[in-house]
């Protein structure tokens, strides 16, 4: 009889709290859901930030939606589409909030991931729907992987912003001028490396700045003649190079 009861009453805690059951694995997905928190959603900003009814700002953590138009800024594709659709899926709604290890941007805003009561996973339904890209900087990367596979089926489908030119994938030999200040991805066969932390692809410099490499290892450094794929705001250098600086090992493919 008592053997009986026990068993039902694990059977109980088992299905009302499986995290708890889940083991080691687990332990970061259990530090996040135990720092998380509701918010009701007062307006909608764009596709990638809103306020709530306390007036704190959330931006979504670890993606990018294109720009609408503000000031003297025409919207860029998708801009508008991507904040209709946040408004359609959280708009009045009360969401939960899940940040990662840095809280707060320079701006103050609140980093998180946006999840429905139901589950529903806000910051990668945008990239899937492709509303968003992955946009991520160490040491906030505990969902990139799963932000990345979403985004690669995005791209593979050509949904959304992958079929407009201001956010297709560029091959190296393709980039000039018109593309500083541009967010892309780029690719392209890796020449030999002129110094340590830095290869080129075709013309293009790419580095990892000092700041940033140690979420780097050497090793995960490309060797010549492998073919890559990198992310990151085209810039131009004092000596008018075009150059590419990594921030995460996530902006290595």
């Amino acid at each position: 009889m008592l053997r009986n009861s026990f068993k039902a009453l694990l059977l109980c805690l088992l299905l009302a709290c499986p995290l708890l059951f889940c083991g080691t694995a687990q332990a970061g997905t259990l530090s996040v859901v135990g720092q998380s928190r509701w918010v009701t959603v007062a307006n909608v900003f764009d596709g990638d930030t809103f306020r709530s009814t306390s007036g704190e700002k959330v931006r979504l953590l670890g993606i990018n939606c294109p720009e609408i138009a503000h000031g003297r800024q025409a919207a860029q594709p998708y801009g508008e589409e991507a904040r209709r659709r946040l408004i359609s899926l959280i708009g009045g709604q009360t969401v939960q909030l899940r940040p990662d290890s840095e809280k707060k941007d320079k701006y103050g805003r609140t980093l998180a991931h946006v999840y429905l009561r139901n589950g529903g996973w806000i910051n990668a339904l945008l990239v899937s729907e492709g509303l968003a890209y992955v946009y991520t900087f160490m040491p906030n990367h505990r969902s990139t992987e799963q932000l990345l596979k979403a985004e690669h089926l995005a791209r593979n489908n050509m949904a959304g912003i992958w079929k407009s030119e201001t956010f297709r994938i560029l091959e190296s030999r393709e980039l000039g001028p018109r593309h500083i200040g541009q967010f892309r991805l780029v690719r392209g066969r890796v020449k030999a490396a002129p110094q340590p932390w830095q290869f080129k692809l075709g013309e293009l410099s790419v580095s990892v700045p000092r700041n940033f490499r140690q979420w780097f290892t050497p090793a995960q450094l490309p060797q010549a003649g492998s073919q890559v794929l990198v992310r990151g705001v085209i810039r131009m250098s004092v000596n008018r190079q075009l150059y590419l600086a990594l921030h995460s090992p996530f902006d290595l493919e």
